[in-house]
């Protein structure tokens, strides 16, 4: 079984006693004798674990500092470019969205913003309650607010990939709908040709019919002149087989 890592740092026994042995679990804000534990997560990545990042604020009045991560100092910083991550995901599935052009585009982006959309969520409600936890903390406000803009931005942004693979895919059905009645309605023609020409047929297989007509001895350029008439007539029909599919 696997344990939570341990960071040095001088984090509250109530703090710890809230926390899970095997891992830190989902994003959450923990208050606690003063001090404020901020288990946030990564930008999510396709086949790989969640990344946690742990954040401690320790009370003013303590001597190793404000912000702490993983029982470092720099808490501020490393929050800054957590956030600063997720800003780059989100530019990365808005140009991916703006150039996207069928719907296997649109799927890998969706596929790829779900999960990101809803750490960015988590986070940015991991944050409030820090916010709410320690209101005089003006960096925190202005951290949550980056957050609440982000979350905001990535569920607008799945909403737009949404809408627009909605649209192909209806536009895709409209089209193969008409392609459909158009092979229909030729089907009908072939038929009617079909119906007038397979009597004539028939009978003369059946009777097997060889009139005289006086033109067995005719010009051999009149053979190939009915060939000819035999095509434009061909190409006429095939004409009229394919109009109703424009």
């Amino acid at each position: 079984m696997t344990r939570r890592e341990r960071y040095k740092w001088p984090v509250s026994e109530a703090i710890t006693r809230r926390l899970g042995a095997a891992s830190f679990g989902a994003q959450r804000a923990i208050f606690e004798d003063g001090q404020l534990l901020l288990v946030l997560h990564a930008p999510p990545q396709a086949s790989k674990a969640r990344d946690h990042e742990i954040f401690l604020r320790l009370p003013d009045n303590e001597p190793q500092g404000q912000w702490l991560y993983k029982g470092q100092k720099g808490g501020q910083r490393v929050l800054e470019e957590l956030l600063l991550r997720y800003e780059k995901e989100l530019s990365r599935l808005s140009n991916a969205l703006d150039i996207a052009e069928n719907a296997a585009a649109l799927f890998s982006i969706i596929g790829d913003c779900i999960p990101i959309t809803r750490a960015a969520v988590n986070l940015q409600k991991t944050m409030e309650a820090g916010r709410n936890a320690v209101k005089e903390d003006q960096w925190l406000i202005d951290q949550r607010d980056k957050a609440v803009e982000i979350a905001r931005n990535f569920e607008l942004l799945l909403a737009d990939a949404r809408l627009d693979l909605d649209y192909k895919l209806a536009q895709a059905a409209e089209q193969q709908t008409r392609a459909t009645e158009a092979v229909i309605r030729a089907q009908r023609k072939l038929n009617t040709i079909a119906a007038l020409t397979f009597p004539v047929m028939a009978l003369g297989a059946a009777w097997g019919m060889n009139l005289q007509s006086g033109l067995e001895a005719a010009n051999p350029a009149l053979f190939w002149l009915v060939i000819v008439i035999g095509i434009l007539l061909g190409l006429v029909v095939r004409l009229w087989i394919k109009q109703d599919e424009k």
